[in-house]
Parts: C-alpha cells; sequence; structure tokens
C-alpha cells in the first residue's frame, strides 16, 4: 500500500507539473509553451509553460508561484545513530555497530510547489528521495521479512563490505530567506523547516573477498514514516545542511529495546 500511494503521489505531482506549471525568478529567453532547463545559481530546474523571467524583479510583481520539476538540495554528509544521546551501539543490538566515517547520508530534490513573497522569502514544498547508508563492522545479515529486528552470522567471513541501507521518499516544506545579492551575484541563505519522509525500501548490500555480491531488498523493520527538522546555511550554491528525525528509526514494535534509537544527518549542500 505504501508503495502504491508513493506512486499515485508522484503521478499526481507530475501531471500537475506538465498542467498548470509556472516559472521561478531565473533567467530565461523563450516564452512558448514548452519545457526549458534552466541551470544557475539557484540549482537545476525543468520547467513546463510560459516563462517571462527575462524581466527583472519588480516592485508589486510578487507574490510567484512556481510548481515543476525543480532539482536542487543535493546532500551528501554522515549519518549519526544514537540512543537517548548514547552514540554507541545499545548492547542487545551489537550487530548495529558500524564504521562512523563509512555511515552516510545522500539525497535530492526532485519536484516542488513554491511561492515567492519578495526577492527575499519564499516558502516551498518539495518532494525527493533520500539514502541512509549504515556500514556494518560484524559479519552479520540482517534478516529479511523478520517479525523483529534479527540479525545472523553470515555465511561469509571477513566480508569486504557489509552495508544496511533504507531509501525514503522525503517530502518537506522549506522557508527560505536570502540576502540580497552582492556584487558577485551571490547570496546568503538561510532555509529550515519540517519534513517528512515515507520508507520505498529497505537493503542490505554485502561484497565477499572473492568479489561476490549479494544484495536483498526488503522493510528490515524500518520505519515506515519518520518525521523530523532541517536546516541549510548557504552561500551561492553551496552550503551546509542538518537534519533530525524526532521518531526512531525502526519501527517500535518490530524493535523491543530500540526505543530512542534515531537518526541525526549533516554535511553538504549544493543547489539553492
Amino acid at each position: 500500500m505504501m508503495k502504491q500511494f508513493i506512486l499515485i503521489t508522484c503521478s499526481i505531482f507530475s501531471i500537475a507539473a506538465f498542467s498548470h506549471a509556472q516559472t521561478a525568478d531565473s533567467v530565461m529567453v523563450k516564452k512558448e509553451r514548452k519545457a526549458h532547463l534552466e541551470i544557475g545559481k539557484e540549482g537545476v530546474n525543468i520547467h513546463i509553460g510560459k516563462s517571462d523571467s527575462t524581466q527583472k524583479d519588480k516592485k508589486g510583481s510578487f507574490p510567484k508561484i512556481s510548481f515543476g520539476f525543480n532539482f536542487e538540495h543535493f546532500d551528501i554528509g554522515l549519518s549519526k545513530y544514537h540512543n537517548n544521546g548514547d552514540f554507541g551501539f545499545p548492547n542487545s543490538y551489537d550487530f548495529l555497530e558500524h564504521n562512523n566515517w563509512k555511515t552516510h547520508t545522500f539525497g535530492f530534490d526532485i519536484l516542488q510547489f513554491g511561492v515567492r513573497f519578495n526577492p527575499n522569502f519564499k516558502i516551498a514544498l518539495a518532494g525527493g528521495i533520500d539514502w541512509n547508508h549504515i556500514r556494518l563492522e560484524k559479519d552479520v545479515t540482517i534478516r529479511p521479512d523478520s517479525p523483529v529486528l534479527t540479525a545472523d552470522p553470515s555465511s561469509e567471513t571477513n566480508l569486504k563490505k557489509n552495508r544496511f541501507s533504507s531509501r525514503y521518499v522525503r517530502v518537506p516544506l522549506y522557508f527560505e530567506y536570502r540576502s540580497n545579492q552582492g556584487k558577485d551575484g551571490k547570496r546568503f541563505s538561510v532555509v529550515a523547516g519540517p519534513e517528512v519522509g515515507f520508507l520505498i525500501d529497505g537493503k542490505v548490500k554485502q561484497k565477499t573477498d572473492g568479489g561476490e555480491k549479494i544484495k536483498v531488498k526488503d522493510d528490515f523493520n524500518f520505519n515506515q514514516f519518520r518525521y523530523g527538522a532541517n536546516v541549510r546555511l548557504g552561500y551561492g550554491g553551496a552550503g551546509l545542511f542538518f537534519k533530525y528525525y524526532l521518531n526512531d528509526v525502526f519501527a517500535e514494535t518490530e524493535a523491543p529495546g530500540l526505543e530512542g534509537y534515531k537518526n541525526l544527518s549533516f554535511g553538504l549542500t549544493f543547489g539553492f
């Protein structure tokens, strides 16, 4: 049901984008009703519809509404997992011990509906995808189709790679403030707001010493729904991001003893 919901939601966004998209405040020349690609200081955007953005912002020309494909906020960073403030792993789940520097997150926005009220302030609802990769230290295999989070000793010893991942559709609500353009054409930006996520799937990916690759997909007891907040600080087209998810990484009834096990992510972000 969750995957069907995600597919329906994406379809509605796509149809709406093709039917009602209007352009945001960036530089284009043509005004015909056709698709066009924009690569600029605010990210990579694909718009469908008319564009009158050859004109500079004028007093009284706001609010401006944009709706369509908008590739921005490319995030790459580290994920820190903690249990009620302890960044170690729970004793009863020692198979979750992981390499801190190889446990990371990656994501980006694909769709956006935004309202710019003036050159400095904008509110936007976006949709994108997030990946969280946990590099396990022990030679274990997380058991799929299990009523509770469980790991078995791996049939392979000395695994070269043992990665435990989750993939979510992310739906953030952004409140953005940006400064006026400097002489170099760049701006300072502050973006913050709540974010929810819907689980697409989990994945175990292993690589043996002999080079064999093993991949298994399942929900692996990850929370089907997560919620939290994000903050972004940028200058020009790059900056830093911070995310904190308020509910547990794993479903409460499917990971007894892991209540309070949460995820904090931070790193670099590109495309403002």
